[in-house]
């Protein structure tokens, strides 16, 4: 029985990675098509040479940094004031965002900016990318950080107050430092999410604002380009490797 679990989740695991090997694979492929041609880094080097590739990435950078910082700060202190006093609204709304699927939440942050910048007289763009990644990536962190403060002794924080500490320095000097490792595999995990993010994006962007998910995309539905095999990998790589390190410092908090 434990054999055969063991084969399942091999063979689970081979489908759902298969599909990257053969991407990573092809994408120093020589030729075009997916006929191996001979070993090459010539796709990788038309990738860094291509400016529309290039600013992409910048902008999602950009975008996933910012976003990462609003929400890992923002979160934390949302996570705090949840573990001080509960709510069960508020939790609902939590999981509510979660599962909400992506394109309702996008075509309702889209309404929003409309109607709001009709009449402060602004335009979609990179400030309403980030405030929409602010926005999905929030409950992420706070089910993070929160989950750490649930294993901490509250009487910690009391028994800082108690030897003369504010309340706020309680806060810095003795619940923040036990909860930065939680903090960083939140904002690892935003930061992921952020940059990984097509169908909001695509949704709150302004016509002159593209990330790198966006033009992968549309390189994409013009046919399969070499190109997009080596970005791909160089996301995956990246991704997942910040991915094993936030999973890191999660075990470790």
């Amino acid at each position: 029985m434990s054999r055969a679990l063991s084969l399942s989740a091999v063979a689970l695991y081979a489908f759902l990675h298969a599909p990257l090997l053969v991407l990573a694979l092809f994408s120093f492929n020589e030729g075009r098509l997916t006929v191996w041609e001979g070993f090459s880094l010539h796709w990788y080097a038309e990738a860094w040479r291509d400016a529309r590739l290039v600013e992409a990435a910048a902008n999602s950078l950009w975008i996933a940094a910012a976003a990462t910082l609003l929400a890992t700060a923002a979160g934390t202190l949302c996570a705090y004031g949840l573990w001080k006093r509960e709510s069960r609204l508020l939790m609902a709304a939590l999981t509510a965002s979660l599962v909400t699927p992506e394109i309702v939440t996008g075509i309702s942050l889209l309404a929003l900016f409309q109607w709001l910048f009709r009449y402060a007289g602004l335009q979609l763009g990179l400030h309403t990318v980030i405030l929409a990644h602010v926005s999905f990536c929030l409950a992420f962190v706070v089910l993070v950080v929160l989950a750490r403060l649930r294993t901490m002794d509250a009487a910690l924080e009391e028994a800082a107050m108690d030897l003369g500490a504010r309340e706020w320095e309680a806060f810095v000097r003795v619940t923040l430092p036990n909860l930065l490792p939680a903090v960083l595999s939140a904002a690892l995990l935003a930061f992921t999410i952020s940059f990984d993010d097509y169908v909001i994006t695509s949704l709150v962007a302004g016509v002159d604002t593209e990330t790198l998910p966006m033009v992968l995309y549309a390189m994409a539905r013009r046919g399969g380009s070499p190109v997009v095999n080596a970005i791909s990998t160089v996301i995956v790589v990246l991704l997942g490797a910040g991915i094993l390190l936030a999973e890191g410092l999660r075990k470790k908090s």
